[in-house]
């Protein structure tokens, strides 16, 4: 980009109003066109804390239904984004993720105008409507072999910008019709949070006092204890400490070697990573004979299954997202917990014949090939209905699919 006449490097001669403002501003700002990223001065543990009590969390398990597993393989990635133009979540086609961090786009990152240049996630922040930006039409350099799209989450009270939802990628980003995707899909976030605000059904859970286990947020998993930094757990570690909270009453060495291995492990093994567990959490967390938890360990899976008792159904599945360590782990204690929960949220949302709950369940991950919930959804839609003709034509893909 030649900063100097304003012209992209490649692509058209002339270029839209809305480039040209946002160019002009990251010129007078002293942005860098040439520079990195900023990377958001915010420690891990600082980031994870503040992205949990964020607006936008309450808008991530319903992006994530809706677009996440249309683009696993597509070559792009989705981002959230806060109201300054920092990167909540990440997510999308893993080869494509690991491009983006060559430019920083990552999460923590702030990619707001005045410090990125002209990107569409910082651009719609600063219009505040949304935008589809060009490979050449960044201001920074090593961003033009990417194109973006995004648009603005706003409060349904206060009609404030809360964030951005924004896709990121290849020749398919540049599409026509990837701008008008994202503004549906934040529609439908909008609409969600709308719906929760007058439900009274606030996505927000109290505060834990006491220790704080964390699995279902993708991959990574923590333990939290009052305001002191998240610790990051092992796999392994993370998953005894499920099985441990889900047998208040303990477990001795061979249930746990069973519970997280098909074949079993040696016990010696589980000894030695209970041993670990509490040199990195305390000696007094585990007790002995049978192991079990010393002190009441709040989890994120018991608060999908709070939200469930209380009726909030759709905010248990919000919350449930992908599953975290329960979808991925092949411990079989782990997977039973897993087809548990999942055959409690599916059981309560075709009991409940409510159609809002019944595209909340098949629009997410576990309820996509639900013909169940399929069906159940489409008799419960008055003839007519906008719906009506989605819905059966997916009940009959599913009957030629199971070959029913």
């Amino acid at each position: 980009m030649q900063t100097g006449t304003l012209a992209p490097a490649t692509g058209p001669t002339s270029v839209r109003s809305v480039v040209r403002d946002s160019w002009l501003r990251s010129v007078k700002g002293g942005v860098n066109p040439s520079g990195m990223i900023d990377a958001g001065g915010m420690s891990w543990n600082d980031f994870l804390e503040y992205r949990a009590g964020h607006p936008m969390a309450a808008a991530y398990p319903l992006v994530r239904s809706l677009m996440l597993d249309e683009v696993s393989d597509s070559g792009v990635v989705v981002a959230l984004t806060d109201d300054v133009g920092r990167l909540l979540w990440v997510e999308g086609d893993h080869k494509a993720r690991d491009q983006a961090g060559g430019i920083n786009f990552v999460e923590g990152a702030v990619w707001a105008e005045r410090v990125a240049g002209t990107n569409a996630p910082g651009l719609a922040l600063e219009v505040d409507h949304g935008v589809q930006i060009f490979g050449a039409e960044h201001f920074s350099v090593p961003v033009q072999e990417w194109n973006c799209v995004a648009a603005p989450v706003h409060d349904p009270v206060t009609g404030a910008v809360i964030g951005v939802i924004d896709v990121t990628g290849g020749e398919r980003v540049a599409a026509p019709f990837a701008l008008s995707m994202v503004k549906s899909v934040v529609a439908a976030v909008e609409s969600e949070l709308r719906v929760r605000t007058l439900t009274g059904n606030a996505p927000a859970v109290a505060p834990a006092t006491g220790p704080e286990l964390l699995v279902l947020d993708g991959d990574r998993y923590f333990w939290r204890t009052g305001s002191a930094p998240a610790l990051r757990l092992s796999r392994r570690h993370a998953e005894i400490l499920v099985l441990l909270g889900e047998y208040p009453d303990g477990l001795g060495t061979e249930e746990i070697a069973t519970m997280l291995a098909e074949d079993g492990i040696d016990p010696v093994t589980v000894r030695a990573e209970i041993s670990r567990l509490r040199r990195d959490l305390g000696a007094d967390l585990v007790a002995s004979r049978p192991y079990r938890l010393t002190v009441p360990v709040e989890s994120d899976i018991e608060q999908v299954r709070r939200l469930l008792r209380g009726g909030d159904v759709a905010g248990a599945i919000e919350k449930f997202g992908r599953g975290g360590l329960l979808a991925a782990s092949l411990a079989p204690g782990i997977a039973d917990v897993f087809e548990e929960l999942k055959e409690d949220m599916r059981s309560t949302v075709l009991a409940a014949r409510d159609p809002v709950l019944l595209r909340v369940w098949t629009g997410s991950v576990h309820g996509r090939e639900d013909l169940a919930a399929w069906r159940r959804w489409a008799q419960t839609l008055p003839p007519g209905h906008r719906d009506e003709a989605l819905v059966r034509g997916r009940v009959r893909l599913l009957d030629r699919r199971f070959g029913i």
